[in-house]
């Protein structure tokens, strides 16, 4: 016996038009076809409702197909097997949304099937998050939030930090990264927001640094920045661009320190900030959210950041950081000896 809830198939139908053509009755035919009468009986009445009238295969299973297509609860994903396989083996191999809709873009630029968005992959991943299947799709991705984020429609204006200096009084040379010098800073936070590390980026090379903190106090934080930065030389530090946590409230004294000139993102505003996001989502596949850093050697920070800075990146066509750094260091001394 097929299961209650199983769409009729394209040969019941047909056998469904051969018999009613031969008067048999809705009875015989949910017998022949081991159907629940009703199923069947619902099926015609769809499209015999006057004594004239006639039921036709091919209408039915067209119009059963488009309905079955049409249904809300239908995304793309599920209606396209082998684009169900591309994304999910894509994932596998943690490509965020966004990547594998890029690939798909990519490898098959000619195909509406293998062409899907990256939100409408996330709305895919999202729809059942609690079922099986959903939270092992949202383990894989970069950040696994059980819930999707809703974006904020605005924000407080007012700020806690005392005379910051906004981002778009930033010199607009600095956004082309073209020079070397221009970092972006944020902390990661751990378990419980009782631990955190602060990270440094520098824009044009994505080169990291990965800092101890022994609290997100503002003092302790600036003074560790600060420790790292001072072992650049002046050239390579020039700006700085942080978000709005309170941990930069001491901004004037880091500056003052350092010689950087230090601006701030507007808030909920991370893409103004995006080499810094991107650098913390990928620290966080070593130091997972929930890590208590607390734990954390500076060994393993230390680690973490030599792998990123030896990661080759597409943006540098695939030189690593630590490459580009050189290649700037060497450049900066060629520079000083042609003036001197």
């Amino acid at each position: 016996m097929e299961k209650k809830h199983a769409r009729l198939r394209y040969d019941e139908r047909v056998i469904i038009q051969t018999l009613l053509t031969e008067s048999k009755s809705i009875s015989y035919i949910a017998k022949q076809l081991n159907r629940n009468r009703s199923s069947i009986f619902r099926e015609v009445k769809k499209w015999v409702v006057n004594p004239k009238d006639k039921y036709d295969a091919d209408l039915a299973q067209f119009f059963a197909k488009e309905r079955y297509l049409n249904k809300r609860c239908l995304d793309k994903i599920n209606q396209h097997q082998r684009l169900k396989d591309f994304v999910y083996s894509q994932l596998e191999n943690k490509l965020s949304p966004e990547q594998v809709a890029g690939r798909l873009r990519e490898l098959f630029p000619n195909d509406p099937i293998m062409s899907i968005s990256h939100e409408a992959i996330y709305q895919h991943i999202y729809k059942k998050r609690q079922s099986t299947l959903g939270k092992y799709l949202i383990s894989l991705l970069p950040y696994s939030h059980s819930k999707r984020r809703q974006k904020r429609k605005c924000a407080r204006n007012k700020s806690r930090i005392k005379d910051q200096v906004s981002i778009e009084l930033r010199p607009e040379h600095i956004e082309l990264r073209r020079e070397i010098g221009h970092w972006e800073s944020d902390l990661v936070i751990g378990l419980k927001q009782q631990s955190a590390i602060a990270t440094v980026v520098e824009r044009k090379t994505r080169f990291v640094y990965i800092i101890p903190i022994k609290s997100r106090h503002s003092k302790v934080v600036t003074k560790a920045i600060a420790r790292t930065m001072k072992t650049l030389v002046p050239e390579f530090r020039k700006s700085m661009t942080h978000d709005n946590g309170i941990e930069m409230a001491n901004h004037k004294w880091l500056s003052k320190k350092t010689g950087i000139d230090i601006y701030f993102a507007h808030p909920y505003s991370s893409w103004e900030r995006g080499t810094n996001e991107n650098t913390n989502g990928l620290i966080r596949r070593f130091f997972p959210k929930g890590t208590d850093f607390n734990k954390i050697t500076n060994e393993q920070l230390r680690q973490a950041q030599n792998s990123l800075n030896n990661r080759p990146r597409k943006v540098l066509r695939y030189k690593t950081p630590n490459e580009m750094m050189e290649l700037e260091l060497a450049n900066l001394k060629y520079q000083s000896f042609k003036l001197n």
